[in-house]
């Protein structure tokens, strides 16, 4: 850039000089043509009162070394010339200043020689006895005053060439100083040019933006990392159950009467396994998109009802009370994930939950938004614990949940549900007295969106439900 400067600044230094000395001359030269014109109109006017109160007289005793005299007569023939014969000079007749003159009583005229290196200036004016005395000096052309000039100009030229090339290449390491100061970590910072501000402004949005996504990146490779890891780690618990198992069944290690107990040990760890994996490729298909899976309205009530409903039975085994209240509420989303959302979140409350305790399920609309809540009376989280609970394997209390079985994933699972469908996702929890999860739903708009990006209407109806009674608990 410095180089690209420098030669923009030395070449129009340079032009600027050399269009400058031709103006100059050129401007210069018609100034002393002009006031040459009036010196040899001063001089014909005192040779013509001569030539009135002398005639041929005064002509034939006057030395004129710097000009040219001539007497014309009224028919254009040559009376007397100072350097030629007047019998051997043509008509006069014609020329420009002499017919001026005798037409005006004065005339000019400027005419170059052929071979360009002279100019005569002319100046003519009529007698009263009707001759014309002329007279003419000769003058350097501009090509001819040039080329005599042309060594004080080369080295007026070469002094300009040198200051020129050491301005220029001043000029040029100051205008980019500045810029080679740029601090990029913070361009605003600088102090370049005002001009530069919105250039160092988007550069430094850019900067932010670029550390933002280094710091993103670096905490998606963390994360990244440590799923790997605690993936490793979960499936290589069960991997070494069932192999131990195995070796010993498969070495006849294991009294006949044992051998159902080994069996059903490792069934749970392979049944541990398949949930692990199939987790692990429901969160995967999260963080794409889920964009293969069909968009629709759904009835939320229907199916918070048949969530209850299956989990009746191990709330019971578990000595917990499972209550379900709700009234219609319709959620234009992707009914697999709901039903995973609804799940995952009752499962936590039954498994993390006392004995004598109660699990409570609440489906609704409130301020046009669709919401469901699931609260229990379990064993609560700490609060320092409440913002890494939706992390992927992230266990509060990991000999508890071991006892009680889950892969780890299911609240990440909820959680990217949850975001997938433009939800708010709230946890308030309190150790000893348990934990209240609500979800909150978009309001519905007069255009939704399916999986496509295609538009559909949303119905005024509410999807159809089991007729249960709106507002109703229902104790199972």
């Amino acid at each position: 850039m410095t180089k690209r400067i420098f030669r923009t600044v030395f070449f129009v230094a340079v032009s600027m000089f050399l269009a400058s000395v031709a103006l100059f001359m050129t401007v210069l030269y018609d100034y002393f043509s002009v006031v040459r014109q009036e010196e040899l109109k001063v001089q014909t006017d005192l040779a013509a009162r001569g030539v009135r109160d002398e005639g041929l007289t005064y002509l034939e005793g006057l030395e004129t070394l710097d000009c040219r005299i001539t007497w014309i007569g009224a028919d254009g023939g040559v009376l007397y010339d100072s350097r030629s014969k007047a019998g051997e000079m043509e008509n006069h007749l014609e020329r420009r200043e002499v017919r001026e003159a005798l037409e005006e009583g004065y005339g000019t005229a400027a005419r170059s020689s052929f071979t360009l290196a002279e100019r005569y200036l002319y100046s003519a004016k009529r007698l009263e006895d009707g001759t014309v005395l002329r007279l003419s000096a000769a003058q350097d052309s501009l090509p001819a005053l040039f080329f005599g000039m042309f060594k004080p100009l080369c080295l007026i030229f070469a002094a300009a060439v040198c200051l020129s090339f050491f301005l220029a290449s001043r000029l040029a390491k100051k205008i980019v100083e500045p810029l080679n100061g740029l601090d990029l970590d913070d361009p605003l910072a600088s102090g370049a040019y005002e001009e530069l501000s919105p250039l160092l402004g988007r550069l430094h949005a850019q900067q932010q933006e670029i550390g933002r996504q280094r710091e993103e990146l670096m905490r998606t490779s963390e994360l990244r990392r440590e799923f790997t890891a605690n993936v490793s780690h979960e499936l290589k618990t069960p991997l070494h159950t069932i192999s131990g198992s195995a070796e010993l069944l498969a070495e006849g290690m294991v009294r006949p009467e044992d051998v159902s107990v080994f069996s059903g040990r490792i069934y749970g760890e392979a049944k541990r396994m398949i949930r692990l994996v199939e987790d692990i490729l429901r969160l995967s298909h999260l963080d794409e998109g889920a964009g293969d899976m069909e968009w629709e309205w759904v009835d939320l009530y229907a199916l918070a009802e048949e969530t209850a409903e299956s989990f009746s039975l191990a709330a019971k085994e578990e000595g917990v009370a499972f209550l379900f209240a709700g009234e219609p509420a319709a959620v234009f989303g992707i009914r697999q994930l709901l039903q995973g959302i609804l799940y995952n979140l009752c499962d936590n409350g039954v498994k993390y939950n006392l004995p004598g305790g109660c699990v409570s399920l609440e489906v609704g609309e409130a301020e046009g938004e669709a919401f469901l809540t699931v609260a229990d009376t379990g064993i609560g989280i700490p609060a320092e614990h409440q913002e890494r609970i939706f992390e992927r394997f992230y266990r509060v209390d990991k000999s508890h949940s071991k006892e009680i079985g889950g892969t780890g994933l299911g609240l990440s699972i909820v959680k990217h549900a949850v975001s997938l469908h433009g939800a708010k996702l709230e946890l308030l929890s309190t150790p000893g007295k348990g934990t209240k999860v609500s979800v909150r739903f978009p309001k519905k708009g007069e255009e939704e969106k399916d999986g496509d990006g295609r538009s559909v209407r949303g119905a005024q109806a509410v999807p159809g439900r089991r007729d249960h009674g709106s507002g109703k608990d229902h104790g199972l």
